[in-house]
């Protein structure tokens, strides 16, 4: 049942007028008497408040108290103080009421009352000190609590805030009325000494207060929030950057105020660091102006946002003052790691923004090359390559996934691999089994995008990439958890291996006193038998595809170390997992061609090795991942079928036409490899009948093609074929 002496109170403010300070002392009596009623919770009473004219008079009395005025007169602050109570009581759990209260133009008004305060910020110091009297602070935190009790879990009210930039709003208040560590600074802000107390009481409980509210629209929000605010998200960084001062009188003293300040910092850098991630990930244009502002400060109002981001990744530290908190330590500390975390994301993310190429890198400083970012990405690299000396693993992610994302270009990474930066040894030197896979998973991503300039596979192979990737454990069952790290380092072996003879031996050849320990090939042969993954088995035998082609280039000179890797690569599992790859890639007819080519080739030094391969039944495989993150145009993978069983079953839906979209180029190649298989005199004696059966098999398929009317490659391919198998 509604309480009827509460109805009488609003019934008694809705009659009051407001002309003279007599009037609003008045409103002032009542509006306390009605919130201090209101304080015992009764939904009935809730109720019927709102179907009262009383939503209507609480908006215009804040309408009211602006009215000529950029802020509220001093006399007015009581009343208006009085009247947000009432609103946020008679809101709060009754989405009735949150409706009544919107439709009011209540809650309109409010976000009128947060623009006149932000109003009050100088356009050149966004994030300084903003003084308010403790009549004020009490204003615009009780109008935060409204905005929190009428839009928890009522969208009506977060979409109206959200479409007037309300968050936006708020957020640049609160970050100068309450800029997070400027109570430790000396001097400290001016504050009356009569209201000190009070008055940071009062900033820190409303900044907690706002970020509440800004986190009910946490998931939105880079729909929410954009450029404009990075300076208030990045400042409540800057208190954990040493050096840590110490606090001016009277919060050189663990007090309980001063904890709650400690308390207030530490929950707007949590959010903060979110909200940035956040950003970061989803919002382009926030991208783009942290890029902007690493070379142009002005665009962030004279507020260096990601340099201020990077130097709190490089320096930020555990805040001495923490001590004075109660709780666990150990959570806090994690908490400050997963922030830190966040930013390393960000950063991540701002360099893998297209449009930030030119702008992140830059070229114009031949002393610099690549520019100030890159400059500090790879100083990091250097400086903590030893990891016996310091472990700053957090530096290594941020900067080996900075640089592999702005690596767009083959002179990038040219500039990279050469003086004076020369970054190869440095990234061997952490190629090593302790290391991280966090870690390597940063170093092995930044290698592969280095890979891929030719220009760069001879400086790598110098530094002996190749035997240290062998030697780091990365293709061992321990990594198999980080699948797109072994991934990654397949693709770094794939194109290294790419025409530079050096790194195949490398790759192939036990090194000296080290014959027990085995191989990159071996072990990428025993990951490809042992993984379930698609990805794994494919692009793992692509490293065998670009072994063999550049073992049998002409301009591989023709030494020991040559003759001894074609006999390595030339071995019955090595062609059995080209067989392997030919029978999977029904949907990818240039795996289907990098393996017959690489057959073909094999053939050559032993034909019974190629027949075998092709002719054996195979082993139906597991069912597995695709490459994770890869696009098809560089993993070129399909999934594992169970038919045809034999790599010569799938020759034949090739020839036949039966295997969509492919390219005459492979069917010709097919009919190549089979020619130089069934040639005369190809095998031994003993692969004879095996051959015959081959013949009889496919024969009636190389006819066809080669009775073709119409002149092409494939018919003349499918000709020599037959006239090889005489």
């Amino acid at each position: 049942m509604a309480d009827q002496s509460v109805i009488a109170l609003a019934t008694e403010l809705t009659g009051q007028t407001r002309q003279s300070d007599s009037d609003w002392n008045k409103a002032e009596s009542i509006a306390q008497a009605l919130a201090n009623s209101l304080r015992v919770k009764n939904n009935d009473t809730q109720t019927a408040l709102g179907a009262t004219q009383l939503p209507v008079v609480l908006a215009a009395i804040v309408k009211d108290a602006l009215l000529g005025l950029r802020v509220p007169d001093v006399s007015r602050l009581p009343a208006l103080f009085e009247t947000l109570r009432v609103g946020a009581n008679i809101c709060i759990d009754h989405d009735e009421n949150r409706g009544r209260l919107l439709e009011s133009g209540f809650i309109n008004a409010l976000v009128t009352l947060f623009e006149r305060y932000a109003d009050l910020i100088p356009s050149d110091k966004a994030t300084d000190f903003l003084p308010l009297s403790v009549a004020h602070l009490k204003v615009v935190r009780t109008a935060i609590a409204v905005l929190l009790n009428a839009s928890m879990g009522y969208e009506p009210v977060q979409n109206t805030l959200n479409t007037s930039e309300a968050p936006t709003t708020i957020l640049r208040l609160v970050g100068a009325i309450y800029p997070p560590g400027a109570w430790a600074k000396s001097p400290a802000p001016h504050i009356p000494p009569e209201e000190l107390d009070e008055s940071w009481q009062l900033r820190g409980d409303l900044l907690s207060w706002a970020w509440r509210a800004i986190g009910e629209r946490k998931e939105n929000a880079p729909t929410v929030f954009g450029p404009d605010v990075l300076p208030q998200l990045v400042t409540p960084i800057l208190p954990y950057i040493p050096p840590f001062q110490t606090p001016p009188p009277p919060f050189d003293q663990a007090t309980p105020l001063r904890r709650t300040l400690i308390s207030a910092d530490l929950e707007s850098f949590e959010e903060s660091c979110s909200h940035l991630e956040a950003l970061a990930l989803d919002d382009e244009d926030v991208r783009l102006s942290l890029a902007r502002g690493l070379a142009f400060p002005d665009e962030h109002g004279g507020v260096r946002c990601l340099s201020n981001i990077l130097d709190f990744i490089d320096h930020g530290d555990y805040h001495p003052l923490w001590k004075d908190l109660p709780g666990e330590v150990a959570q806090r500390e994690r908490s400050f790691d997963f922030c830190k975390a966040a930013l390393i994301k960000a950063v991540i993310e701002v360099a893998g923004e297209e449009k930030n190429g030119d702008v992140l890198w830059d070229d114009s400083n031949p002393e610099q090359p690549g520019g100030a970012l890159v400059a500090q990405m790879v100083q990091w690299i250097k400086a903590n390559k030893d990891l016996k000396d310091r472990n700053r693993d957090d530096l290594l992610v941020c900067a080996t996934m900075t640089l592999g994302n702005l690596l767009r270009h083959e002179t990038q990474s040219t500039t990279l691999i050469r003086p004076p930066i020369s970054i190869a040894p440095d990234l061997a030197a952490l190629l090593r089994p302790e290391t991280d896979i966090k870690v390597k998973h940063g170093i092995i991503g930044l290698l592969k995008h280095l890979a891929y300039a030719a220009s760069a596979r001879a400086s790598l192979g110098e530094a002996g990439i190749v035997k240290r990737l062998t030697d780091s454990g990365v293709f061992q069952p321990a990594a198999h958890v980080a699948e797109m790290v072994q991934v990654n380092a397949i693709g770094v072996v794939k194109h290294l291996c790419n025409g530079n003879a050096k790194n195949c031996y490398d790759l192939m050849l036990p090194s000296d006193g080290q014959d027990a320990k085995p191989t990159g090939l071996q072990q990428i042969l025993t990951l490809i038998k042992r993984s379930d993954s698609t990805a794994v088995k494919s692009e793992g035998t692509r490293v065998f595809v670009n072994v063999i082609r550049t073992l049998w280039h002409e301009d591989t000179p023709d030494d020991k170390q040559r003759k001894a890797a074609m006999g390595i690569i030339s071995s019955q599992s090595v062609a059995l997992a080209l067989a392997q790859l030919i029978r999977r890639s029904k949907r990818y007819p240039i795996l289907i061609n990098e393996g017959i080519v690489a057959l073909t080739l094999l053939s050559l030094q032993s034909a019974n090795v190629a027949l075998d391969a092709i002719t054996m039944p195979l082993p139906q495989e597991v069912q597995g991942s695709a490459a994770p993150g890869s696009a098809a145009g560089e993993n070129e993978i399909g999934s594992p079928v169970t038919a045809p069983g034999r790599a010569v079953d799938t020759l034949a839906y090739v020839l036949k036409g039966q295997v969509a979209n492919v390219p005459e180029e492979v069917c010709a190649n097919a009919c190549i490899f089979l020619g130089q298989v069934g040639r005369e005199g190809g095998v031994g004696a003993e692969r004879v009948p095996e051959v015959i059966k081959l013949k009889a098999e496919l024969r009636p398929l190389l006819v066809s093609a080669a009775e073709a009317d119409k002149e092409s490659r494939l018919k003349k391919a499918a000709a020599g074929a037959l006239q090889r198998w005489g």
